[in-house]
């Protein structure tokens, strides 16, 4: 088992508690991402640089993954593509994502990007808080207890 991070837009106090938890579990951590991303020197934690454009991180994660690997990212389209090739994927705030949550989120989240097409602001996410930071530290631990445990 692996796990994969969607790097670009994953915060870095989450890749912090990210890299704490490889050393532990000893478990490889591959951030992927278009621009450089600092980590620390590890065995267990590693890089892969891709050329930039819509989405090539997101394909990169997917062609490697295999299934039971576990997927870190806040992209909704990426999280259901990973739930169809058996791979698990937890969100930054803590939510692991199944298949019958990720389908209605990807509902939600077209209806947000037809009402910004039209024109209407619908903000951001909201800041990342100290809760969800814990949520993530959490349900991450849970997983990994769970697949040591295989």
């Amino acid at each position: 088992m692996k796990i994969w991070v969607d790097a670009d837009a994953c915060p870095v106090v989450i890749k912090e508690i990210l890299f704490k938890a490889a050393e532990r579990t000893r478990v490889v951590v591959t951030l992927v991402a278009n621009r450089p991303v600092r980590i620390p020197s590890s065995r267990y934690i590693t890089f892969v640089r891709v050329v930039a454009g819509l989405d090539v991180a997101d394909n990169e994660i997917v062609k490697r993954l295999v299934a039971g690997d576990l997927v870190i990212t806040a992209d909704i389209p990426l999280a259901a593509n990973v739930i169809e090739k058996g791979g698990a994927a937890l969100n930054p705030r803590g939510e692991l994502y199944s298949a019958e949550n990720v389908r209605a989120r990807l509902s939600v989240r077209d209806f947000m990007e037809t009402l910004r097409a039209t024109g209407i602001d619908t903000g951001g996410p909201p800041v990342l808080h100290k809760n969800d930071r814990q949520n993530f530290a959490n349900q991450l631990d849970r997983f990994l207890t769970q697949v040591s445990r295989k």
